[in-house]
């Protein structure tokens, strides 16, 4: 479920880029301070977004600096520090603990146990500073893993679940920017994981596992609808991100949640893009 909230590159300036590429950095250092080295393996463009988003809107005091890390010795990067790089380290961290554990559980790979154990002392902490939201987060993990179980057939249900756990990230403080920013993860959750569900699909489908949208798939138009759901989830995502009051960074949000997360479904579209209809898709262009 990683990876599909992101930016467009190409339609960003490269300012605009350097200036999401010192958030990741941000980020990356924020793990290493808050949980060790190994929590750099949880650094992810998604929870990038989300401190990229709480400090635009909250504008807390941080620093901005250059530096080289162990990944980057040789050439130094620019970095964006603040109370929102921690919170999103720690929202990294339940994640990928809980990715880790959900992988053990599916293909029993010893390195996904491995991963678990060694998270595990950083996941308890982040379970002592945030212990409701990781409540709430499990018990959405779990009814997901129910959901699995029983074959995947309700599929509001399964993206219901997704939704509520990035809800409940999106939701930083219990204050007045609370509501919008559940919804936006709320919506942004359901869209994630349909769109795994969508990827996964025609791989689902050749063994044999359980996914939601087989039965949608059978029907002459899929494409057409899941296309329309996607779009109304990152609509009403949208629509609760213009209620936040952001000026800070505005146009390199709005390429995230209007461009960038259609990155990956245009290059799914691409890939499964077959032979016959590239070469129709070519007729009449310059070359």
């Amino acid at each position: 479920m990683y990876g599909y909230v992101s930016i467009n590159r190409a339609a960003l300036t490269d300012g605009e880029f350097q200036r999401y590429r010192a958030f990741y950095c941000g980020l990356c250092r924020a793990l290493r301070l808050r949980a060790g080295q190994l929590s750099r393996f949880t650094l992810s463009y998604d929870m990038t977004v989300l401190f990229l988003l709480l400090s635009a809107l909250y504008e807390p005091e941080g620093e901005a600096g250059r530096e080289r890390c162990a990944p980057h010795m040789l050439k130094p990067h620019d970095y964006v520090f603040d109370e929102c790089a921690d919170y999103a380290a720690d929202m990294s961290v339940v994640l990928a603990w809980h990715k880790a554990a959900d992988d053990w559980q599916d293909e029993r790979r010893l390195s996904r146990l491995a991963l678990r154990r060694a998270l595990a002392p950083a996941y308890e902490r982040v379970k002592a500073r945030w212990p409701e939201k990781c409540r709430l987060i499990d018990e959405a993990v779990r009814e997901n893993g129910r959901l699995e179980k029983e074959g995947l057939r309700d599929i509001d249900a399964a993206a219901n679940a997704t939704g509520r756990i990035m809800g409940e990230i999106y939701a930083w403080r219990e204050d007045f920017w609370q509501e919008p920013l559940r919804r936006l993860g709320h919506a942004l959750g359901r869209f994630i994981y349909l769109m795994d569900a969508y990827e996964d699909l025609p791989g689902d489908k050749r063994a044999g596992r359980p996914n939601p949208l087989v039965a949608m798939s059978e029907r002459p138009d899929y494409e057409a609808e899941i296309r329309d759901i996607l779009t109304l989830e990152m609509a009403e995502a949208g629509a609760q991100f213009e209620r936040l009051p952001i000026l800070r960074d505005l146009n390199l949000l709005r390429n995230i949640f209007y461009s960038g997360v259609w990155c990956r479904y245009a290059a799914l579209q691409k890939d499964r893009e077959s032979p016959d209809e590239a070469e129709a898709g070519t007729k009449g262009k310059p070359t």
